[in-house]
């Protein structure tokens, strides 16, 4: 007679093999480098899978890296009228992160009232003005941005990493890029020069 130990192992290797042929059995999602690849319509930003990076320089010497992990969105898409489009976005600035300093809260002290001030100006906001297809890859959009109640034009170079089914969902993903003049903002003044917004991001088609 087989041992307990024995049956069991049979069943777990008889499940993981099924598992294992199930996951081939499965397509792998691809994306393509085509902005067509996302039919017109409402999507709406996917928190899990965006990074919002800011680049800011450190006297000179180098850049120190800052990252916000709560930010919501919406956009209006229509790929083959670019004029239809819309973006809005809303990031919460009490989500920044940073590298561990020690016994300092770095980011405690950043978005405290010296800095980010986030009790007075809990949101940053982004609403586009214009879209444009600049190739098959790459596009502009226009808009304003809203830091500190300061609100300032800003323009995001932005290029498609990847669009289409990702299993139930229709995805589109960019990446995108602008600099951000702190002239106007009230910071500290040695805190200089323009800082580098980075994000990362997949929009979800919302149900029609």
């Amino acid at each position: 007679m087989l041992s307990k130990g024995l049956v069991r192992s049979a069943l777990l290797g008889a499940v993981v093999g099924m598992l294992a042929v199930g996951a081939q059995a499965q397509p792998m999602p691809k994306a393509t480098k085509d902005y067509k690849a996302a039919p017109a319509g409402a999507y709406a930003l996917d928190p899990a899978h965006t990074g919002v990076i800011a680049r800011v320089p450190h006297l000179g010497f180098s850049f120190e890296v800052f990252r916000f992990t709560t930010v919501s969105g919406a956009l209006t898409w229509d790929p083959a009228n670019p004029g239809a489009d819309s973006l809005n976005v809303t990031l919460d600035p009490k989500s920044l992160t940073t590298a561990p300093t020690g016994s300092v809260d770095f980011a405690a002290e950043l978005t405290g009232d010296k800095f980010l001030n986030v009790a007075k100006f809990p949101t940053a906001t982004f609403v586009s003005k214009a879209f444009h297809q600049v190739d098959a890859t790459h596009g502009k959009v226009d808009g304003d941005l809203t830091i500190m109640g300061v609100t300032q034009p800003a323009t995001f170079d932005v290029e498609l990493v990847g669009a289409g089914q990702f299993g139930p969902r229709t995805v589109i993903g960019v990446t995108a890029r602008t600099m951000v003049d702190l002239k106007n903002l009230g910071l500290p003044p040695f805190i200089q020069g323009p800082v580098e917004l980075v994000i990362d991001t997949e929009f979800d088609k919302k149900p029609s």
